[in-house]
């Protein structure tokens, strides 16, 4: 089995025991037996795992090494479609069913929703805001600290802050969160789960798999992983809203298409 890891690393991450177990002519039990005999708990750490270190290769394109690459630009971009791919790909392995679906249910009953990330987290902080006013939620994102620190004590239980950091280390993340909790508001959090205080002390848990550099070029799979949970949290709300709020849709739409003319 171990063969086959090697020759196929970027297969594994997508895969159950049972079709790693299939594919390599094992049983599951000697996936996990595997698993153990490397130092690593179970096989969804080995995928967390796995996922990390092909991140971290050197055909990683946000590594500063990337800077030798003599790629044309249309390489570059071939190589960005794979990557970015590949990051999205990646989830299944790191984000847990039972916390998808409990973050979902927590925000259909919430009454007032704050989205906040810092850098390149921002970028999805806002396209949350975006998506969710488009529901009718009343919706917060700034990317002024004390701007959104003076509106925290307003939050009361059935509000939520929607926390977003790639390392979750990120001090104005993690003190909003914690003043957030202080009023008895919920804390989402999209985040890595390797060594992440803010998915320690968060409620709900929405994890992002490792597949960049925290010292980079920039924020490029990363920010796709974070995107691609906000538009799964949308498409669901939006789902379980059902047609109620499509009349709302509609004439928006028609005030846009008027407009353009």
């Amino acid at each position: 089995m171990g063969l086959y890891v090697l020759e196929n690393p970027d297969l594994v991450p997508n895969m159950t025991t049972k079709e790693l177990a299939q594919k390599s002519g094992t049983s599951e039990s000697s996936v996990v037996r595997f698993c153990k005999s490397i130092g690593i708990g179970s096989f969804k750490t080995f995928k967390l795992e796995l996922v990390k270190e092909l991140a971290m290769s050197e055909d990683n394109l946000t590594d500063f090494n990337f800077l030798q690459d003599k790629s044309e630009p249309y390489d570059i971009f071939q190589k960005v479609t794979h990557v970015n791919t590949s990051a999205i790909e990646a989830i299944s392995t790191s984000l847990d069913r039972r916390e998808f679906e409990n973050a979902v249910d927590t925000i259909q009953h919430a009454n007032r929703l704050v989205f906040y990330g810092v850098g390149g987290s921002a970028t999805a902080a806002v396209d949350g805001f975006y998506k969710f006013t488009k529901l009718g939620y009343p919706c917060t994102a700034h990317h002024d600290f004390h701007f959104l620190l003076s509106s925290i004590p307003y939050l009361k239980k059935n509000d939520i802050i929607i926390a977003i950091s790639m390392s979750g280390k990120t001090k104005d993340v993690l003190e909003l969160s914690r003043f957030a909790q202080k009023e008895e508001a919920t804390v989402i959090a999209i985040t890595n789960l390797d060594k992440s205080p803010l998915y320690k002390e968060a409620d709900i848990r929405l994890c992002t798999p490792i597949v960049e550099h925290d010292y980079r070029i920039g924020s490029i799979p990363s920010r796709m992983t974070q995107l691609t949970i906000i538009d799964a949290l949308y498409l669901s709300v939006f789902k379980a809203m059902g047609e109620d709020v499509l009349p709302q849709y509609h004439e928006a739409r028609n005030e846009v298409v008027r407009l353009r003319r």
